[in-house]
C-alpha cells in the first residue's frame, strides 16, 4: 500500500493525519473516523483496508480525540464565513442545546468554497467528532449523503430531501413572499433584490439565498411587477455594490430587497453617501432578523427566522441521530416579518 507521506529523513516529518489514511486505504475520511471510532454499519473489508493503512502510516489520532470508549463528546460545527452574523447565531444555539449535556462544540470555518468546507470537515474528523452540523455546504447533494451515511448529521440551510442526514432551513420562499407584499402594500412596484450565486446548484437541493431568490421572483410575477436581480453576495460590500448598480440607473428601484441583513446594511451604507433619504427616496430591506438590525437607529425591515431557534434545533436533532436514529427528519423555521422604519417612515 502506498502513502504521499513524507518519509524524507532529512526534512521534519509532518504529522500524519486522518485525510492520509483515508487516501492511502481509498475511502473517505468519515469512513475513517467511523471505523476509529468503532461506529457500526463498517463492513470487515473496509475496517481491514482502512487498519492496514493506519499500520502503514503509524497514524496515532490526537491524545485528547481519544475519547471513552469511543464517544469523543464533541461535535463538530462547520459554519460558512465567521464574519456573517447570521451564522454565530446558529452557533450560539447550538451551544446552548448542549449546555445541559457532555457534549461540546468545535467550531471550524469553511468559506464558500466546496474543497475548502471538505479540508475543515476533516479537521473535525481527524479529532474523532461523535458527529457534525454543517452551515449552508456549497458542495453536492451526493458527497453530503456520503457523508451522512458514515457520520451522524445535521445540515442547515439547505434545501431539499436527504437520506441519510436531517435538515434544518427556514421556508425561505415564503419569507420572501412575504417581503414583497410588504414592500408593495407600501406603495413599490420597482422592486429590486440583492443575491448571491448558487454555487452551481441546482433543482430542490439549493441553499437558501436562492429559495430567497426564487420566493422573491415569484412574489413579483404574482402583482404583476418585473423582478430585478443584482448578484454579489451577502456581505455588506456586496450590499453596496448592489446598490451602487441599482441606484446609477436612470430609473432606479424604490426599494431595495437585499438577501441578508449583512447585504442591507451596504445598501443604506450606499444611499447614505448618496444623501438619500430612507425610506423616502428609497425604502431598504432584509433578511436574517441580525441583532443590529432591531436597534432604533438602524431600524431595518427584515424576516426574522431566528438563529438560535435554528441552532438549538440542529442539536436537538444531532443528539438523537448519535443516540441511534436512522430515518431523515426536515425542521422548518417559520419567517416573520419584522416591518421597521427603513421601509415605513
Amino acid at each position: 500500500m502506498s502513502s504521499s507521506v513524507d518519509t524524507d529523513a532529512t526534512s521534519p516529518r509532518r504529522r500524519v493525519t486522518i485525510s492520509d489514511v483515508a487516501q492511502a486505504a481509498g475511502v473517505s475520511t468519515s469512513a475513517v473516523s467511523k471505523v476509529l471510532r468503532s461506529a457500526s454499519g463498517v463492513s470487515p473489508q473496509m475496517r481491514a483496508r482502512v487498519s492496514e493503512a493506519i499500520e502503514t502510516l503509524q497514524y496515532r489520532p490526537h491524545a485528547g480525540a481519544r475519547g471513552m470508549r469511543g464517544t469523543s463528546f464533541t461535535i463538530g460545527v462547520m459554519v460558512t464565513e465567521f464574519s456573517s452574523p447570521f451564522q454565530p447565531e446558529i452557533a450560539e444555539g447550538i451551544s446552548d442545546e448542549l449546555g445541559d449535556t457532555n457534549y461540546q462544540e468545535i467550531v471550524v470555518r469553511g468559506s464558500t468554497d466546496p474543497a475548502q468546507q471538505r479540508r475543515s470537515l476533516e479537521a473535525l474528523f481527524d479529532r474523532q467528532v461523535d458527529g457534525v452540523i454543517v452551515i449552508a455546504p456549497w458542495t453536492s447533494q451526493a458527497w453530503l449523503e456520503d457523508l451522512g451515511r458514515d457520520i451522524p448529521t445535521v445540515v442547515v440551510a439547505r434545501h431539499g430531501t436527504s437520506r441519510n442526514f436531517d435538515t434544518v432551513v427556514s421556508d425561505d420562499r415564503r419569507g420572501a413572499q412575504l417581503m414583497v407584499e410588504h414592500l408593495v402594500q407600501n406603495g413599490h412596484t420597482r422592486i429590486a433584490h440583492t443575491g448571491q450565486p448558487s454555487g452551481g446548484l441546482r433543482g430542490q437541493h439549493v441553499l437558501s439565498h436562492t429559495e430567497r431568490q426564487r420566493g422573491y421572483e415569484i412574489a413579483m410575477r404574482e402583482h404583476g411587477l418585473e423582478p430585478e436581480l443584482v448578484v454579489t453576495n451577502y456581505t455588506e460590500q456586496g450590499g453596496y455594490d448592489a446598490a451602487q448598480l441599482l441606484l446609477d440607473q436612470a430609473a432606479p428601484p424604490t426599494a431595495i430587497f437585499a438577501g441578508a441583513d449583512i447585504a442591507a446594511l451596504g445598501v443604506l451604507r450606499a444611499a447614505d453617501q448618496r444623501g438619500l433619504h430612507v425610506p423616502g427616496d428609497v425604502a431598504v430591506a432584509g433578511y436574517d432578523d441580525i441583532l443590529i438590525a432591531g436597534i432604533p437607529r438602524v431600524g431595518l425591515t427584515t424576516i426574522n427566522q431566528s438563529g438560535r431557534e435554528t441552532g438549538r434545533a440542529s442539536a436537538r436533532l444531532l443528539l438523537e441521530r448519535i443516540r441511534g436514529r436512522t430515518e431523515p427528519l426536515r425542521y422548518v423555521v417559520a419567517p416573520v416579518l419584522r416591518p421597521r422604519s427603513t421601509t415605513s417612515g
